[in-house]
């Protein structure tokens, strides 16, 4: 069971703890298509607390509760915290899969801390250089894999490739894409576009066994060009945080038009386009290449976002994402591993 079990830091997120202990009810509730064992999740933090809001809640139906007497607030420099707060509840949460005591790790707590802290606790995976963060979207049609979303914001074009096989390792075990198309962002589709970065990265691509669809520019990344599409993470983040507010922004006036002519069931119509662009669907993104589950939640997690993510970590572990994702680096070309300006460092 140690192997399957989603350690959940309790304390991270604006919601903390109430939001996270009732998300974690709701993964393992018959309302759910696939609920979750309660044995399967391991709630990390205060443990007063912990148990104090599941009893006020109906009671702890079998969530083991590991105490960390602290937290890193999202404001607190990741590096810093880490080496002032080792008892938090991100630090003890990862070390308990760095123990073999859960399989995965959920916090929607400091994004930067949570990164540091699986990096450096748990370690890449066999062949992986840097770790990087991915967003599924389901807007229509096939599922569109984003990464790296900000885990790496000054990458080196192999990073960029090992984000397309992982991504592509992921579409295809978790996804069903058998063969998954692998774009890489860019401000045109020409090879000799972009920065040095993308042009290096691109020449890398081609030298793969990946179906490499070449550059993809950003008002195609919806239209099913690419099922996984790599960017460097300072670019991912913006794009990531821009998706989130100009969606909201767009739904909202639309809505507001609909309301402005009299038509009052305009938010009935729209439920299933907001459902798409809700980040709590989504639940959370995975950090991929690190030696376990990690899955980065939103600071501002609701109950269904935290059981949704329950849900995300859960089905990586089962469906052997890291298993895959080793395998499909070790068959990669060697020369992959270097740009063509020199070895890799």
């Amino acid at each position: 069971m140690e192997a399957k079990r989603i350690a959940l830091d309790a304390m991270g997120g604006d919601h903390a703890p109430e939001a996270l202990l009732r998300g974690a009810l709701r993964a393992c509730s018959d309302s759910l298509d696939e609920p979750l064992a309660s044995e399967r999740i391991l709630l990390v933090g205060d443990s007063e607390r912990i148990e104090r809001g599941l009893a006020e809640l109906g009671g702890n139906p079998g969530f083991e509760v590991r105490h960390a007497s602290q937290v890193v607030e999202m404001h607190d420099p990741p590096a810093a915290a880490l080496r002032t707060k080792r008892d938090s509840s991100i630090a003890v949460a990862v070390g308990s899969v760095a123990a073999g005591e859960a399989g995965a790790v959920v916090s929607m707590g400091n994004t930067g801390a949570l990164v540091a802290a699986a990096t450096r606790g748990l370690g890449t995976l066999a062949g992986i250089k840097r770790p990087g963060i991915a967003v599924t979207f389901r807007l229509g049609g096939a599922p569109l894999t984003l990464l790296d979303m900000g885990a790496n914001i000054a990458p080196k074009p192999e990073h960029l490739v090992q984000y397309g096989l992982m991504g592509a390792s992921y579409a295809r075990v978790c996804l069903g894409c058998e063969k998954p198309k692998v774009g890489l962002l860019n401000i045109g589709e020409e090879e000799s576009k972009g920065t040095d970065l993308l042009k290096e990265a691109g020449a890398l691509f081609r030298r793969t066994n990946l179906d490499f669809v070449g550059n993809v520019e950003g008002n195609v990344l919806f239209h099913g060009v690419a099922d996984v599409v790599v960017m460097d993470g300072f670019t991912g983040n913006v794009v990531l945080k821009l998706l989130e507010g100009f969606s909201g922004f767009m739904l909202g006036n639309v809505l507001g038009e609909l309301k402005s002519h009299g038509v009052e069931w305009g938010g009935d119509v729209l439920s299933s386009v907001k459902k798409k662009i809700d980040y709590a669907e989504y639940g959370g993104a995975l950090l991929l290449g690190v030696d376990g589950a990690v899955v980065v939640g939103h600071g501002r997690s609701d109950e269904v976002a935290v059981a949704n993510a329950l849900s995300l970590a859960a089905h990586d572990l089962d469906a052997g994402v890291n298993e895959s994702i080793v395998r499909r680096v070790a068959q990669a070309p060697q020369d992959t591993a270097e740009s063509p300006g020199g070895a890799a460092t």
